[in-house]
């Protein structure tokens, strides 16, 4: 089934989702716009109401309450028109493993209505374009974590879908296949997909999202660009380092002058640091420390992490975060 697209419409346009698993609301009115051709990623701790968010948005869940749309398809009035633009990925691979990469892609094909000669050549194509191809006639069993994911992300884009949900897709994955991963999201959205990743991993939404949400408890409690985001929770922060450790407190002196703030000054390693409210005064001291001899051996400007906005936003750092999700 071809759906045309109402590209006028956002990718996802949700207001007020609820869903209760018996007493408990696992998501309490979320709200949600995606504009298409993005990546937007959703962050939130353990249990936060995540993964219900995108079963709801990809039709695998019923909404208590609220609405939904998928480029402009109501997700339970117009359910099968938003099946045959989505694809979604879970935590964990959705495959056989008694058959080999090739069979499972065939088996998903076939299942989407491809007949068995375009079947092949799409099981091919999506082998290569995820590294596997050389594994393709080895059973899953013989396969590594990677492996498995890559092959799970190849089985969602067999339709080739506007929009994919990925719902923690690099979980458990080694540095080398994240990167990998990574890269394939960016293919995706550079050929006209949309993306909805969610993600445990801050560096990964930092990487990929074009805007993230921070949900928990069921709501959303935040959202906007990462800069945004990092700036919602404070200033940049300056560290300077005088060659000559010697003349660190003068160096201090001169940039509490120019930013009429307090810096804090580290006697061991010679370092200032100082709050950067104004990155536009920093020619100012530069100039002014030369003017005063002082060398610098090291300087930057550090925005807030993602770590420091959601330490602050849900009042708990990610490292205490574990990729299973309970119901919610």
């Amino acid at each position: 089934m071809n759906t045309p697209l109402h590209t006028d419409a956002p990718a996802i346009e949700a207001r007020g989702l609820v869903k209760h698993f018996g007493s408990t609301k696992a998501v309490d009115g979320v709200d949600l716009v995606v504009p298409a051709g993005s990546v937007y990623g959703v962050l939130g701790p353990n249990g936060a109401g995540k993964t219900t968010t995108v079963q709801m948005l990809a039709t695998l869940l019923k909404p208590d309450a609220g609405t939904a749309k998928i480029f402009g398809y109501d997700v339970t009035g117009d359910s099968v028109a938003v099946r045959s633009m989505v694809g979604v990925t879970g935590q964990y691979a959705s495959v056989d493993e008694d058959l080999s990469a090739t069979e499972n892609l065939i088996v998903f094909a076939r299942l989407l209505g491809k007949t068995r000669r375009d079947a092949r050549i799409r099981s091919a194509e999506l082998l290569e374009e995820f590294g596997l191809a050389e594994a393709a006639k080895r059973p899953l069993k013989q396969f590594s974590g990677g492996m498995r994911r890559r092959l799970d992300l190849a089985a969602s884009l067999i339709a080739t879908p506007p929009l994919l949900f990925l719902d923690e897709p690099t979980t458990g994955l080694d540095p080398r296949t994240r990167s990998q991963m990574w890269d394939t999201i960016r293919r995706l959205v550079a050929g006209g997909s949309t993306v909805l990743l969610t993600t445990q991993y801050l560096d990964e939404a930092d990487q990929l999202a074009d805007r993230i949400a921070v949900i928990d408890h069921g709501r959303v409690i935040a959202d906007g660009t990462a800069d945004e985001l990092k700036n919602s929770v404070g200033s940049s922060t300056l560290q300077i380092t005088p060659a000559d450790k010697s003349k660190a407190s003068e160096a201090a002196a001169v940039i509490e002058r120019i930013l009429s703030e307090p810096t804090a000054l580290s006697a061991e390693a010679g370092r200032i640091t100082a709050p950067m409210l104004r990155p536009d005064l920093l020619p100012d001291i530069l100039i002014a420390l030369r003017e005063q001899g002082i060398e610098i051996e090291g300087m930057n400007v550090q925005k807030p992490s993602l770590d420091e906005v959601f330490l602050t936003i849900t009042g708990k750092p990610a490292a205490e975060t574990t990729p299973e999700e309970n119901a919610a």
